[in-house]
C-alpha cells in the first residue's frame, strides 16, 4: 500500500513546525504518522518538539537533505517507510531546495511506496512586500512549487499585508488549488488529502554550494562533557547550536530575557528550565513558549542569522544562566 505523503515547505520563521504539531494533534485516533525533518543547523530542534506528540521522527540536520545525490534523504525516507506509517510528512529546511525534495519523493525509487499529495507552502504575508525575501531564490521557489499556500501569522499582519497576500494569490499562474489566511499555523487537516496540481511546473534548480554534515549526524555528549557546540554556514546564512546535558537547568526568566534580546533571524530551542521543559521559538522579535512533557532531555538551542554573531559571548551568557563554571 502506498503511503500518503505531503511536503510542508516555507522559509525561515513561517511556522512549519507549529503547523505540523497542530496536524499531529488532530490526526485520526489510531493512526501512526511519520515525519522527516531537515534543518539547516547542526543541532536538531524540530525533531525534539515533534517527538513530544508521539510521531515517528527522522532528522537530517546540517544542510539540505536533497544534496549529495539525495542519499541522506533517501536513507531517512526508507527507514520511515519500513515502519509502515499511515502518513508521511516531510519538512524541508527553510533554506532548502524543495524542488529536489519533490523530485526524490516522486522518483522511481519510491513510486511504488509513496502517494505524493499536495505540497503545502507556508508564508508570512509580511514577507511578500519585502525585497529581502522576494529576491531570495529559495523563498520564491518554495512558493512556486506549493499547490496550496497558507498565509500564516495573520494576527500579526496589517491590512496592507493581507491585501498583498490576496493579490499575490490572484496573480499566480498556474493558480493555486487553495489558499487561506490563518494564525498559529492552524489549517484544516483535510487539505493533506488534496491532489497535486497536474500543471505544477517542473523546474531545474541551479547548482548550489554550501557545507553539509555527514549522513544524519548524531552528536552525543561524552560522559564528562556538560555541553557541546556545532556551527554551520551556507547560502548566506550562519548557524550555531548547543546541546546541554540533561542535568543542566536554565533559570527560566533569565533565559527568556536572553532569547528576547538576541537579534538573529531565527532562534529555536527545547530547554530544561527551573519551571520545567519548554520549547522556545523566536521569530521577528517575538518569543513563543510552549511547555513540553519531555523528561531527562538534553537541552538544545539553535541560532540562525545572515551574519556570524558573537557566539562565544552568547555561550558565556548561556553558561551563566545555567550556573555553569567556565
Amino acid at each position: 500500500m502506498k503511503i500518503p505523503t505531503n511536503v510542508i515547505t516555507g522559509f525561515l520563521g513561517t511556522g512549519k513546525t507549529t503547523a505540523i504539531l497542530n496536524l499531529l494533534q488532530e490526526k485520526p485516533a489510531g493512526e501512526r504518522w511519520a515525519v522527516l525533518v531537515n534543518e539547516f543547523g547542526e543541532i536538531g530542534i524540530d525533531g525534539a518538539m515533534l517527538t513530544d506528540q508521539g510521531a515517528l521522527i527522522k532528522e537530517v540536520p546540517g544542510g539540505c537533505m536533497c544534496c549529495a545525490a539525495g542519499v541522506p534523504m533517501s536513507v531517512a525516507i526508507t527507514a520511515l517507510l519500513r515502519t509502515k506509517p499511515d502518513r508521511l510528512i516531510v519538512e524541508p529546511t527553510g533554506l532548502g531546495h524543495a524542488h529536489k525534495v519533490l523530485a526524490t519523493l516522486s522518483s522511481s525509487q519510491f513510486q511504488d511506496h509513496i502517494d505524493l499529495r499536495a505540497t503545502i507552502g507556508l508564508v508570512d504575508p509580511r514577507n511578500l512586500s519585502n525585497d529581502k525575501y522576494l529576491h531570495n531564490q529559495n523563498f520564491t521557489d518554495q512558493l512556486a512549487i506549493s499547490d496550496i499556500v497558507i498565509g500564516n501569522k495573520v494576527d500579526q499582519c496589517h491590512v496592507s499585508d493581507i491585501d498583498t497576500f490576496n493579490d499575490w494569490v490572484t496573480d499566480q499562474t498556474p493558480p493555486k488549488i487553495f489558499s487561506q489566511l490563518v494564525k498559529q499555523g492552524r489549517f484544516p487537516i483535510e487539505l493533506l488529502d488534496s491532489p497535486r496540481r497536474d500543471s505544477a511546473p517542473s523546474k531545474v534548480v541551479a547548482q548550489h554550494h554550501h557545507e553539509h554534515a555527514e549522513l544524519e549526524p548524531q552528536f552525543a555528549l561524552e560522559p564528562n562533557q556538560t555541553y557541546l557546540r556545532k556551527e554551520n554556514q551556507g547560502q548566506g546564512y550562519f548557524s550555531c547550536g548547543w546541546i546541554f546535558g540533561a542535568e543542566v537547568t536554565f533559570e527560566f526568566n533569565d533565559l527568556f530575557s536572553l532569547l528576547s534580546d538576541i537579534t538573529a533571524e531565527r532562534v529555536k530551542g527545547v530547554m530544561n528550565t527551573t519551571n520545567g521543559c519548554f520549547a522556545f521559538n523566536v521569530s521577528n522579535g517575538v518569543v513563543s513558549v510552549n511547555e513540553m512533557s519531555l523528561e531527562g532531555f538534553e537541552s538544545r538551542l539553535e541560532v540562525i542569522d545572515s551574519q556570524p554573531l558573537p557566539w562565544d559571548q552568547l555561550e558565556d551568557l548561556l553558561k551563566q544562566i545555567a550556573n555553569l563554571n567556565k
